[in-house]
């Protein structure tokens, strides 16, 4: 059996070598290694699969976040609400641009931000919401939107984790996840769905004058070379990156697919297993499975890690210590946030392999593993 990786990348390159090299020597030879052809070719194309009329790619996701906030011109001191299940980068912006994380919780089933928590949370002070489409799952964001055209807010949609995934409105209509808020933003991580060879990210966004804005941010705040209209980042994609994008985004939905199949293997290995909870599908999420996470009933995660690491199978916790228990967060007062779905997941979950290039050796090998330790728990 092949070795087992929570992500297997290199076998993924294997099957597109041919391609990837290629595109990168292309870039070799024009000697455009920033800002050239390929970036402007893969903004378009993703224009094209996202069905936005606007892709502003930039350094990475990260960036992406920081960017967004910066473009919609939030203060020091103005609120931005944000789960504290997530990644530290979502609320990592949000202080180093001095304005204040407000952490709420999520649903107990999506992971995704709870829509009544948000509302509950708002202040005058808040400017804008950050929802996070955790794992691969699509947050709840129609009822998310009305919410924030009620009171006025900005929503900016934390898309590193479900760039292909998809949201059904109440009326049918499907749109990509990432193109629903103000503004999207995505990472291009190695690991991600629509992974690159080193960093990378992007912004999306439907708002022409919004777009300007942003390319100005993301460049140095230039309207025009050398005429600084704004205070600016430097943030760009180079084009080995947008290379290997421009190969690998035809083959993002055959990702999805091959990602969702392992998932579909999971839960039904699962199905009767009371000790773990499968992922929840809401019925307007396609769930793209970024990661496979599991929750754990009344079984030991520590010694299952443990166990699964002695049979040469790789696990990992996204997320151990959610924001609001980050020491970095003290001086905003989080610790008096009160989120016990946050509190409660952060104890169980656990994330098993999940990737395109997984064959039923090794899924078999995985679910084996993980049965046997919980129907014969080791003392």
């Amino acid at each position: 059996m092949v070795p087992i990786q929570m992500v297997d990348l290199k076998r993924q390159y294997t099957k597109i070598k041919p391609q990837v090299d290629a595109a990168i020597q292309e870039v070799l030879e024009s000697a455009a290694f920033i800002n050239g052809g390929a970036v402007q070719k893969f903004a378009e194309e993703l224009q094209q699969y996202l069905d936005i009329k606007h892709v502003i790619p930039c350094a990475n996701g990260t960036d992406a976040l920081q960017i967004a906030m910066m473009a919609l011109d939030l203060q020091p001191g103005d609120e931005v609400i944000t789960p504290s299940f997530t990644f530290i980068a979502t609320a990592e912006v949000i202080a180093l641009l001095q304005l204040k994380p407000v952490f709420v919780d999520v649903d107990p089933k999506t992971y995704c931000l709870d829509v009544a928590a948000v509302e509950k949370a708002i202040t005058p002070k808040t400017k804008a919401i950050v929802p996070v489409h955790l794992y691969g799952h699509v947050a709840d964001l129609e009822p998310l939107m009305a919410v924030a055209a009620k009171h006025n807010l900005y929503v900016i949609e934390d898309n590193a984790q479900a760039i292909g995934g998809n949201y059904t409105l109440a009326d049918g209509t499907v749109k990509k996840a990432g193109t629903i808020g103000h503004i999207g933003c995505t990472s291009f991580f190695p690991s991600k769905n629509l992974g690159c060879y080193g960093d990378g990210g992007a912004l999306f966004t439907n708002d022409d004058a919004l777009a300007a804005k942003i390319r100005m941010v993301a460049n140095h705040g230039q309207s025009a070379r050398y005429y600084h209209d704004v205070v600016g980042v430097n943030s760009r994609l180079d084009s080995v990156q947008a290379a290997v994008l421009r190969i690998k985004l035809p083959l993002l939905d055959e990702y999805i697919n091959a990602r969702r199949a392992v998932a579909d293997a999971y839960d039904a290995a699962f199905a009767d297993m009371p000790q773990i909870t499968t992922p929840h599908r809401a019925a307007n999420s396609y769930h793209v499975f970024h990661q496979y996470t599991i929750q754990l009933n009344g079984a030991d995660r520590n010694k299952l890690q443990q166990y699964l690491a002695e049979k040469q199978v790789p696990s990992m916790i996204y997320y151990p210590v959610p924001a609001h228990r980050q020491k970095m967060f003290e001086h905003f007062g989080s610790a008096a946030f009160d989120l016990p779905v946050t509190d409660n997941l952060t104890t169980k979950v656990i994330s098993l392999p999940i990737h395109t290039e997984m064959d039923k050796d090794q899924l078999d090998h995985i679910i084996h593993s993980v049965k046997s330790f919980l129907n014969h728990p080791p003392a």
